[in-house]
């Protein structure tokens, strides 16, 4: 493949829910080019894009994936996303350097899920956008059914658009042509025909301010509307050099906006890396000014350091295509660049800047993983924190009071594919296991009590004495002291505090942490030889024993904060379900789009699967953060059963 200049570039990404034929039209635009003979199909395992082993065996779309067509002099950059809503990230990183989207749609199907979220993350990034009505061979097909239907969910500016444009162009397409501009709204109303450059200037303005989404219609799977497309998409989607600024950061912490041009220092953005066991890591990316070749030296602005480029190829799926350089605006791969990742910004070490990161979205949705095989303890880490290199929707965070290994995603089939891709690059064989509560433990009343500690073995013994009161407080532990007379050395003192917070971390209950107490240390006694720091320690442990049992104890758990999107329809269903998990709806807020937003607080306890139950009641519309609120009382008859179980495991 030559290299293109800028003004002969396009990049497109493609959307839509699962199944709606973005693949298809990908193979069926590679055998309209030539570059393959034979149409492949997704549920043979043999496209261009599904080439990853997952993709295969799964039959869907799990990553992204560039397949660039040449068109009449000039090169389509295609970025194929998955329709999945686990891998939304997904469609994030490819709407970062697109140009325009095409979101398909299943004739059949009408609008799913996946054309909404499509929709909504074009709204996001502002994306100039197509529609296209797919698979109008079905017998259902209804080009003005869909249409309205589309129109009344979008909005008025979507306008039917049929290629090559005819001289009496469609009245809707010409009033959204001549809302483009004044001038030509004056001749619109005067009655007068617009020349073809009108029409097309007033096309790309439209489309590219979001004024004007054009709607058309095809059947990939048997190669109608292939090439209509291309021209469609070559005549009116922005170049480049036509894109708007990006929003940036200068070497002095300053935004800036960057046009992209070609007559500028070199820069580039990361949205994708693929990590392979063999391959070594690739980086794919989007320069942004100037031009990349082989063997720069360029600068990763992040880690603040310089690396070599090596090996530059253009990607379509999992085939290579060697090149010495690539122009601003278009994509190309990078392997091997050790300090680089997705999201990173690469330039001239001399004029440096730093694109704005993708905002992937939060993981939601946690299950606790565990290697099968206990030395398999860290090669899970080093596999896991590579798969994170692929995918940044994924976390792994280790439970400092739980002990587990929880690993965060955006639902139960992404999660899946990461540990299936685990075993399978990795040889880690990973089990889940029951996510566990970091219950803390505190008190609601008062006590006051001696704890004493004496030894005698021969010689030196031990002998520590102390009285202490406990009570509530609203810090985690506060300790204070009000001994008079000598009667514990000052010296011993600062024991008696550590005696008393190492015993915090395991309460009497269900040996969790303790929080909320106040210890005030007011009396003892002591013995010239045997008492030592030690004896005073221990003796502290004795009394807070005691102390925290006698002062109404009770175990707490983590109240999480969740704010809600939900479709007006599924109001009522969500808002009961939160009443189930024991949580409370503390307001409601409607939104814009007819959504509604929810704030409401429920136990942890109650939320592992909520990702789960939430996409199941609004068939996959609905979406939430979490945060951790607070800690509350547990329920005496949970409570009771937490305690027995801590007591079965302790034996």
């Amino acid at each position: 493949m030559k290299g293109y200049t800028s003004a002969n570039i396009r990049n497109i990404a493609l959307l839509g829910h699962g199944g709606c034929g973005k693949t298809t039209f990908l193979e069926s635009a590679l055998l309209a080019t030539g570059v393959i003979s034979k149409l492949g199909k997704v549920e043979n395992g043999n496209t261009v894009s599904d080439y990853d082993k997952m993709e295969i065996e799964k039959g869907f779309s799990i990553n992204t994936s560039v397949v660039p067509i040449e068109w009449k002099d000039s090169k389509i950059n295609f970025i194929d996303t998955p329709g999945y809503p686990d891998f939304v990230g997904e469609v994030y990183a490819a709407l970062s350097v697109a140009g325009a989207a095409v979101i398909m749609v299943d004739a059949g199907a009408g609008i799913q899920v996946g054309t909404e979220q499509a929709w909504k993350a074009c709204e996001h990034f502002r994306m100039p956008r197509f529609i296209v009505i797919n698979k109008r061979d079905k017998d259902e097909f209804d080009f003005f059914k869909t249409f309205d239907e589309l129109k009344a969910k979008f909005g008025a500016h979507l306008v039917p658009l049929s290629w090559p444009l005819s001289a009496d162009i469609d009245e809707d397409l010409k009033e959204a042509i001549a809302s483009s501009d004044d001038a030509l709204m004056e001749k619109y109303f005067e009655g007068e025909d617009f020349t073809d450059q009108e029409i097309r200037d007033g096309l790309v303005k439209g489309i590219s301010a979001g004024e004007i989404v054009p709607v058309c219609s095809s059947a990939f799977s048997i190669g109608q509307g292939v090439e209509g497309l291309l021209d469609v998409l070559l005549a009116y989607v922005p170049t480049p050099l036509e894109h708007g600024p990006y929003s940036a950061i200068d070497s002095q912490n300053n935004p800036i906006e960057v046009k992209s041009v070609t007559d500028a220092p070199m820069s580039a953005f990361v949205f994708k890396t693929i990590v392979d066991p063999f391959v070594g890591k690739i980086s794919i990316m989007k320069v942004i000014t100037g031009k990349l070749n082989t063997g720069d030296e360029i600068f990763v602005e992040r880690v603040n350091k310089s690396e070599r480029i090596g090996k530059l190829f253009f990607l379509r799926g999992k085939s290579q295509t060697d090149l010495n350089y690539a122009e601003a605006g278009d994509i190309v791969a990078v392997s091997k660049l050790q300090n680089v990742r997705t999201s990173d910004t690469i330039c001239d070490k001399d004029h440096v800047v730093r694109y704005m990161p993708i905002p992937f979205p939060k993981p939601c949705y946690y299950v606790a993983i565990e290697p099968k095989e206990k030395a398999d303890e860290e090669k899970m880490g080093v596999g896991l924190n590579r798969l994170m290199e692929e995918d940044p929707t994924i976390s792994l965070e280790r439970n400092s009071e739980t002990h587990q290994s929880l690993l965060g995603g955006q639902g139960d089939m992404q999660l899946s594919i990461v540990l299936a891709k685990l075993k399978d690059r990795y040889g880690v064989d990973v089990k889940t296991v029951p996510q566990k509560i970091a219950y803390r433990e505190t008190i609601k009343g008062s006590s006051d009590v001696q704890g004493k500690h004496k030894k005698q073995t021969g010689g030196a013994g031990q002998y520590g004495d102390v009285h202490i009161r406990f009570s509530p407080s609203k810090e985690d532990f506060e300790f204070s002291e009000e001994i008079f007379g000598g009667a514990i050395p000052k010296n011993y003192i600062p024991a008696v505090e550590k005696g008393l917070r190492e015993c915090m971390e395991h309460g009497p209950l269900a040996g969790c942490r303790v929080q909320g107490v106040k210890a005030v240390l007011y009396d003892g006694s002591y013995h010239e030889v045997d008492s030592n720091e030690v004896s005073f320690k221990v003796a502290a442990s004795i009394a807070f024993k005691k102390g925290i049992k006698e002062a109404a104890p009770c175990l707490l758990e983590p109240i999480m904060k969740l704010e809600i999107l939900v479709p007006g329809d599924n109001t009522g269903d969500v808002m009961g379900d939160i009443t189930k998990r024991r949580g409370r709806i503390l307001g409601m807020e409607p939104q814009d789009d007819g959504s509604q937003k929810l704030v409401a607080v429920a136990p942890q306890a109650e939320l592992f699967d909520y990702a789960l139950g939430l996409r199941a009641m609004t068939q996959g519309r609905g979406s939430f953060t979490m945060e951790f609120s607070d800690y509350s009382e547990v329920p005496k008859n949970l409570a009771d059963k937490i305690i027995a179980d801590h007591e079965k495991e302790e034996g």
